[in-house]
């Protein structure tokens, strides 16, 4: 019974042996992290420090170019007014143009009849015209004829 005893702490000896083991690898593991962690915070101020750097600058130039783009914008102001104000006019011309355009389109309307009959009389005189030139023209002929018929 004695021997149960040995090998009891034998046992408990073995057991232990183990733990500690595994206890020093968890531990050096630990300890690998830590010192990772300890140089990681120790570089951060200076992250720290450029990032804020770079972000005054960044907003230096923000706010230089919103003073920017005001300005420019301001200055756009009076070129789209001047735009508008031409639109205006533009508008005002065509308005006159269509008033005058639907004056006058009435007018001929009115006067259709009167302009038809001047027309009418104008072929009237122009074919006159014209049969008086072809009688004249055919009597000069026949003068022409006659006179070498004579001869």
């Amino acid at each position: 019974m004695e021997w149960i005893l040995y090998v009891s702490v034998a046992l408990i000896a073995v057991a232990f042996a183990v733990v500690s083991i595994f206890l020093v690898k968890a531990l050096k593991s630990l300890d690998q992290t830590l010192k990772h962690t300890a140089e990681t915070v120790e570089r951060l101020p200076g992250q720290i420090d450029g990032l804020t750097n770079e972000a005054t600058i960044l907003l230096h130039q923000t706010n230089q170019l919103a003073e920017d783009i005001q300005e420019k914008t301001g200055a756009l102001n009076s070129t789209f007014h001047a735009v508008r104000e031409a639109g205006d006019s533009l508008r005002m011309v065509n308005e006159t143009v269509k008033d005058t355009t639907e004056t006058v389109s009435h007018q001929v309307r009115k006067q259709s009849d009167k302009i038809t009959e001047a027309v009418r009389w104008g072929n009237t005189l122009f074919a006159l015209w014209n049969k008086w030139q072809a009688q004249k023209r055919n009597k000069h002929t026949y003068n022409q004829v006659k006179t070498e018929q004579t001869y």
